[in-house]
């Protein structure tokens, strides 16, 4: 499988814009940013600060908001999570650093559908399809066996062992908070890690690049969805807003705390909660003054494992609300599909009533 149209880099085509940018950008009016409501600039979404469980004091309170921010919100920003902020802002620099190499250089590690993994442009497969404002870099980091050491950037040269070191932390973080989760859902505390799998999870980076763009109100950086996995830890842009959030049928600009996280439920942990957390849609809005990047880690379960509502979790008043299936075959749907909000979600997996 290939790319259906060849690939145009936006930020070739940012760097060449005159004004107006391409008609394969632009959304439908409906579609734009500044269509339907929004929310008031002091609405954000929860700051929880995880420090909170060591101490038997907070405990229970932080414990109590991690869990209305997952029913309630779906998103929420983490801060004394234990990854040092040396390291959250050596990721950023080098990953920024990268996209300001030659563009021969970044070709070297261009991508196809097969595994998305590398410098891209686009998402899904379909022909004529609208395009995100947006180049991104993807990386396997576990299971090891996907683990391609080809794929890593050679350059910039601190690039390769800034990847190791963050992605361990990321890992650590994920097994954390997945307790957590497990713990405020009246399950065993390692219930959500082995039904990923064990130690035998899945984690991805995926690098977001969003150049500058002559007309954002016209388009997005990444267009409405839901994660299709199982929790992400987003490292913001901490100088350049973008990500929103859907709230009460209109959208919130995420406003990042200083050297925090922002941590989403995905489509997985919504099935495994038999919904009781939700996934969110979610978007990425464009700057027409600055380029905006950010590093999206994905903690996902094993692929081949089929995942369907803990048992725990399903009663007569409380029916199984999904069918189960591996991650591996919900995310085809996504690959062939590219983003289409939370309809990937209710098309894929709902169970017959």
């Amino acid at each position: 499988m290939d790319w259906p149209e060849p690939i145009i880099r936006v930020q070739s085509v940012s760097e060449n814009c005159t004004g107006t940018i391409p008609e394969r950008y632009i959304r439908p009016p409906e579609a734009r940013p500044t269509s339907g409501p929004g929310q008031g600039s002091d609405v954000n979404i929860p700051l929880i600060d995880l420090g909170g469980i060591q101490d038997s004091n907070l405990r229970e309170t932080t414990l109590r908001q991690v869990s209305e921010a997952c029913r309630d919100w779906g998103f929420f920003q983490v801060v004394n999570h234990g990854v040092r902020p040396e390291v959250m802002d050596r990721a950023r620099e080098a990953w920024r650093e990268f996209f300001h190499q030659p563009m021969e250089v970044k070709q070297g590690y261009a991508n196809s559908p097969k595994t998305y993994e590398g410098y891209g442009s686009r998402l899904g497969v379909e022909k004529g399809a609208i395009l995100d404002w947006s180049d991104y870099y993807y990386l396997h980091y576990l299971p090891c066996n996907l683990r391609d050491p080809n794929k890593w950037p050679a350059l910039p040269y601190a690039l390769r062992e800034v990847i190791d070191e963050y992605s361990r932390e990321i890992v650590r973080l994920g097994g954390v908070i997945l307790k957590i989760l497990s713990i405020n859902l009246g399950l065993n505390e390692d219930y959500l890690q082995n039904a990923f799998g064990g130690e035998d999870v899945g984690a991805c980076l995926r690098v977001n690049f969003y150049p500058k763009c002559p007309q954002p109100d016209y388009t997005l950086g990444l267009s409405s969805h839901s994660d299709p996995g199982g929790m992400t830890f987003l490292l913001p842009d901490q100088n350049v807003p973008g990500l929103q959030v859907r709230r009460d049928g209109g959208w919130i600009t995420v406003k990042p705390a200083p050297h925090a996280f922002i941590v989403n439920i995905g489509d997985q942990i919504q099935v495994l909660s038999n919904a009781i957390y939700k996934s969110v849609e979610h978007r990425v809005i464009v700057n027409s003054e600055q380029e905006r990047i950010s590093l999206a880690y994905f903690y996902n379960p094993k692929s081949d494992l089929l995942i369907s509502p803990a048992k725990e979790l399903v009663t007569p008043d409380t029916p199984s609300m999904y069918s189960p299936m591996t991650f591996d075959e919900y995310r085809l749907v996504i690959r062939t599909k590219g983003p289409k909000g939370k309809s990937q979600l209710v098309e894929s997996l709902k169970s017959p009533r």
